[in-house]
């Protein structure tokens, strides 16, 4: 007979603890010494101290570039009173540059209700380039203000006079009455290399004292739409609204730039920032001081790219040059001995690669001085000493029934008579053959011709009527192409036709 034994409750529970106890134990040496193993078969990989080193060299060099700079960075905000009875009015800033901020723009100013007091507000940045107290900015920041207050480092508010503007590189500069500020170094922005360290330092969205980075990502950047005179320097560093003004700047903490716009949908940085090259900020701001003007220069000729067929066609075989489409009567130009087809190489001891390049450089050349043009003409290179012009918004260039049909070159031109030419707003005299119709997909729709463009001269051989258009063809080697000079408007350029 079996007999049953009971054990308490409180026993059982005591020898259930001693189990969960001995369990746990066991397991937390199982796991231990597992991990023991693991550490000693794949132990932690010890720091490269030396790229560490590296890194935080690169770090103290952007720490050392912001602390350098970030005193002479100031706030700006422009002020501008409203007319009475007006109740809305868009941000003081022009078209070009508005489509360069995207839509979202606007909600950066403070554009008042018409129970708000009527003054509008729009904020940017600045620099401080003299201890004196002038300050470098933005055209677009203070256009049309009535009142300019800058803010320094120090949170002190001071009232700016504009000195002067330039809207046609966006460059202003203010003045306001301090003395010993810290004023920023300007950099040599010719020596300016694409992949260079580069911060901006502004104040976007109304953050003071932001510091952002990148690199130089193009210099040159032209055709861009936002100004007359354009050779950006263009950066990945983040650039938004409000940092207008203010400076780009590499790790010598110098300003290469003036941040001046972005590209972008949405309004904020994607990536694209332009800044104005530090050495055309300096030379309108020297030119602004004095009196609050600028004199450009004048050179007097129409200008133009040098594309590989214009160059063979003229036996240069050069890769640098700008052609001399045609020159202004009585201009510094003509005055000097410039001729239309002489190809421009270099200007004052500067390389020239492209038109517009050409066209600033000669801008940014002050009036009555002299430079030397070396010129590629009739397969020699020559120097001509130019004196340069001062540069007229009004000047224009001055250009002192028979039909002709090529199918080979796409086009049908039609003699230029006295009536005709008064009809398209050329002068009585003027002779050539006028481009009637272009052929969709020919030589010269590929050539960028168009109707009522008038044809003055082939492969130099001058051209009065549409007979003598005809000859002169006729004794032209069409395989080789053919060397068209345009009259289009008031300005001749050339034009290489040749099938592809």
């Amino acid at each position: 007979m079996n007999r049953s034994i009971t054990v308490p409750r409180w026993v059982a529970n005591l020898f259930f603890i001693f189990l969960v106890i001995l369990v746990s134990a066991g397991t937390t040496a199982f796991l231990t010494a597992n991990d023991n193993s693991a550490s000693q078969s794949n132990p932690l990989k010890a720091i490269d101290t030396e790229s560490l080193r590296h890194a935080d060299d690169l770090s103290n060099a952007f720490r050392n570039a912001t602390e350098a700079i970030r005193p002479a960075v100031v706030s700006v905000t422009a002020e501008k009173n409203l007319r009475i009875g007006q109740q809305f009015v868009q941000p003081m800033l022009p078209d070009q540059f508005r489509r360069y901020f995207g839509e979202d723009f606007s909600k950066f100013f403070n554009t008042p209700s018409p129970s708000q007091k009527s003054i509008q507000q729009g904020y940017g940045s600045g620099v401080i380039v003299s201890p004196d107290g002038y300050v470098l900015t933005n055209n677009h920041v203070v256009a049309d203000a009535d009142r300019v207050v800058v803010k320094t480092q120090d949170n002190i508010e001071h009232q700016a006079k504009v000195v002067g503007t330039d809207p046609k590189t966006d460059v202003a500069v203010l003045k306001i009455e301090a003395g010993n500020l810290a004023a920023a170094r300007l950099a040599n922005s010719e020596q300016a290399r694409v992949g260079d360290w580069v911060i901006a330092v502004g104040g976007p969205f109304g953050l003071e004292n932001t510091v952002t980075a990148g690199i130089i990502s193009a210099t040159g950047r032209d055709s861009v739409g936002i100004t007359d005179y354009e050779n950006f320097l263009q950066t990945d560093a983040a650039v938004n609204p409000g940092n207008s003004g203010g400076p780009l700047v590499n790790l010598r903490g110098e300003v290469v730039g003036i941040n001046t716009a972005i590209a972008s949908r949405s309004g904020t940085s994607a990536g694209i920032g332009f800044a104005i090259p530090s050495n055309l900020a300096k030379s309108i701001m020297e030119d602004l001081i004095p009196d609050g003007k600028i004199e450009r220069g004048f050179l007097g000729a129409a200008i133009q790219d040098l594309t590989k067929e214009l160059a063979k066609s003229f036996n240069y075989d050069g890769r640098d040059g700008v052609l001399v489409s045609d020159v202004s009567k009585g201009g510094p130009a003509e005055k000097a001995g410039l001729k239309s087809g002489d190809i421009i190489i270099h200007f004052n001891g500067r390389t020239m690669n492209h038109a517009r390049q050409l066209r600033n450089t000669v801008a940014e050349t002050h009036p009555d001085s002299t430079v030397d043009v070396e010129i590629f003409r009739d397969g020699k290179r020559q120097t001509i000493p130019v004196q340069i012009g001062l540069l007229d918004d009004k000047v224009v260039l001055n250009a002192d029934q028979g039909q002709s049909t090529s199918t080979d070159l796409g086009l049908s031109v039609q003699t230029l008579t006295p009536e005709l030419a008064r009809q398209l707003g050329y002068t009585e005299n003027q002779k050539g053959v006028v481009v009637r119709d272009v052929t969709t997909g020919g030589w010269a729709a590929r050539a960028g011709l168009k109707p009522e463009q008038v044809i003055v001269s082939v492969n130099d051989r001058e051209v009065m009527d549409a007979r003598g258009f005809r000859d002169v063809l006729a004794g032209q080697d069409l395989s080789a192409g053919l060397r068209l000079q345009v009259l289009d408007g008031n300005h001749r350029r050339f034009v290489f036709l040749k099938s592809r």
